[in-house]
């Protein structure tokens, strides 16, 4: 009947009945695609909205959308910084930025600053408050400028001296100023060298090092360190003089800021503490780890702290540990001591040299590490075991600590591990680990030559980029390291990330002399807020676009740049357009070039802060 009187309607207004349907099914589908294409945006938008309707995820290292405030009364993930529009034809969103808020929006870290997170922890005892916990989504508010912010000190004077209002903490100042870590002075924040354990001053100190045990050989047989509980990095800082890179690495706020001095100084430096998750780096990757009083209690846990340490030292490698414990005679103090001894011998740690220096009235132990498997094997007790590498996981990244040693690597003929080349030649030398897999020595060549090529043709000299004003570098997606080794004769470093989603080549980096740490470009990186100089990136947009949205990636690079730095980016035109858009709309000056290429300089423009309606 309805059909029936439909075709009588179409008939008394003469419209041909198949034309009217076309008609009617066209208007149709427009209200359908209307009301569920909604823009990305506006659909976080109603996430943040209802938020407070999502159950607390069980997911101890990922939290919800309501786990992220930095202070009760203030989120920054709250301010999302969402477009009101979406112009489809284009592909282009037009943003209306926000600020972030709260009392810390200005050295905010969304993955370890998630205070309602922190504050569900069943158990602070192993530091797990330290770890990271990202909110979701991520936030996309834009982190404010310090007051008075400038442009940094230039290296190498910024070694030794920063804008205080850059870094305004002064708390370390006071805590410190009996140990010479720290001064203010003036408009500055001055770094005179000293340290708890640096009483003759850092430069000293290194010598006395290679003095007592000349098997060292900083810069040589010495190239790439870790020093754990860094201070403000004077250690890692003045090694660079001798040719060695040292990734600095302490806990967010154990001392107020110092990782964030040591990154405004310009040093090599990240966040992260030995808690209940490994490092971020692979095995058998440090040429030597170092702790200057870094108050890590290594036996606790069973020992899961120094056997982390193992993992991540390589094979013949050097504990330097210069600690109350090794020099002083007070009962507390002998008791750590033997505790550590007990714990060294179970995984076959040999003392090579113990000292004590007279003038600064500190003493150290050199412990190193076996070059094969050899005496796990011949222990009375086989505690702690060794790891059942078919049942290990060999992703660091969010993974439990290892309570178990690691089977020491061997050669490609079966002899025990070899030790790199010398630096500087091993920078370009083959690692023996890079023969593991077919062809991988070939890409190697090949990734070496193209990089070399694309820095020296492209990269310095035909592209809109100040490279006398970058001292702090993250290559994005690293690969084999070869940016950064093609680069190596600037006065910069470069932090060498290689994404959980990508081939891991971590160790190749290592193995070259080189410094690097995993991550997922999906969640924020570990560090302060404009900390690096130039983000560079290579074709990493396609794959991470498939798992997020480059929105938030790019909120993320704004986080990290300083202003007047750079992000440079290979990619593809559509996402370079895309990017560009992002970009642009953040007040950064953008030019594309050689249709391969974007490079975008971020300018001092943060938005007013606007009441939300």
């Amino acid at each position: 009947m309805a059909i029936s009187s439909m075709k009588n309607l179409f008939k008394e207004r003469k419209i041909p009945f198949l034309f009217s349907f076309f008609l009617l099914l066209i208007f149709v589908t427009f209200i359908l695609i209307s009301n569920s294409q909604k823009s990305p945006v506006f659909l976080a938008t109603d996430i943040s909205q209802h938020h407070s309707e999502t159950p607390i995820s069980s997911n101890p290292t990922i939290s919800q959308t309501q786990l992220n405030p930095i202070t009760k009364d203030s989120n920054p993930s709250k301010d999302f910084g969402l477009n009101d529009t979406k112009n489809d034809e284009l592909g282009v969103e037009n943003f209306d930025w926000k600020l972030c808020k709260g009392e810390v929006a200005v050295d905010y870290i969304p993955c370890l600053d998630n205070s309602e997170a922190i504050k569900a922890l069943k158990s602070r005892r192993h530091m797990e408050h330290r770890e990271r916990h990202c909110p979701d989504p991520s936030p996309r508010c834009l982190i404010p400028l310090p007051d008075g912010y400038k442009l940094p000190v230039p290296w190498p004077k910024s070694r030794d001296m920063i804008w205080y209002n850059n870094v305004p903490h002064p708390k370390l100042v006071e805590y410190k100023k009996d140990q010479n870590w720290v001064v203010k002075s003036g408009e500055y924040l001055v770094f005179p060298g000293g340290g708890t354990q640096f009483k003759d001053g850092v430069t000293n100190y290194i010598e006395s090092i290679q003095k007592t045990f000349p098997e060292i050989d900083w810069g040589k047989h010495i190239r790439v360190i870790l020093d754990v509980g860094c201070g403000v990095a004077s250690f890692g800082g003045y090694l660079l003089d001798k040719n060695v890179i040292t990734m600095s690495l302490a806990p967010k706020d154990e001392h107020e800021a110092q990782i964030q001095f040591a990154l405004e100084r310009g040093i090599p430096a990240t966040l992260s503490v030995i808690g209940t998750q490994k490092l971020a780096f692979p095995d058998n990757a440090y040429d030597m780890i170092h702790c200057a009083r870094c108050r890590v209690h290594w036996d606790g846990d069973g020992g899961k702290p120094l056997v982390e340490l193992n993992r991540i030292l390589r094979p013949g490698g050097f504990f330097v540990w210069s600690a109350t414990p090794v020099y002083r005679d007070d009962e507390r103090d002998k008791k750590v001591w033997k505790a550590m001894v007990a714990l060294t011998e179970a995984i076959c740690w040999k003392v090579v040299k113990k000292t004590f220096f007279d003038s600064a009235g500190v003493g150290l132990v050199i412990y190193q590490k076996p070059v094969s498997s050899s005496c796990y094997e011949n222990r009375r007790e086989n505690n702690p075991p060794l790891c059942d590498q078919n049942n290990r996981s060999n992703s660091s990244w969010y993974a439990s600590l290892d309570s178990c040693l690691v089977p020491l690597p061997t050669s490609s003929s079966g002899n025990t591990y070899e030790w790199p080349t010398p630096w500087p030649q091993r920078l370009n030398n083959k690692p023996e680990r890079l023969s593991q897999k077919t062809d991988n020595e070939d890409i190697f060549d090949e990734d070496t030559k193209h990089w070399a090529s694309l820095v020296s043709d492209v990269y310095l000299g035909g592209l809109s980029i100040n490279w006398s004003s970058v001292r702090n570098v993250m290559d994005m997606n690293a690969g084999y390291g070869g940016f950064a080794s093609a680069i190596i004769d600037r006065p910069l470093w470069v932090m060498n990330v290689v994404p959980i989603s990508e081939p891991d080549t971590l160790s190749i980096i290592f193995d070259r002399g080189l410094i690097g740490i995993y991550h997922n470009w999906c969640e924020s990186f570990n560090t302060y807020p404009r900390t690096y100089d130039l983000l560079h990136s290579s074709f990493l947009f396609g794959n991470l676009t498939q798992r997020c949205d480059v929105v938030e990636v790019v909120v993320e690079m704004d986080r990290i740049v300083r202003p007047g730095g750079y992000v440079l980016v290979q990619d593809t035109m559509p996402m370079l357009n895309k990017l560009s858009s992002i970009l642009e709309s953040l007040h950064w000056s953008v030019n594309l070039q050689q249709e391969q290429f974007l490079v975008a300089k971020k300018g001092f423009w943060r938005p007013h802060d606007k009441v939300r309606k």
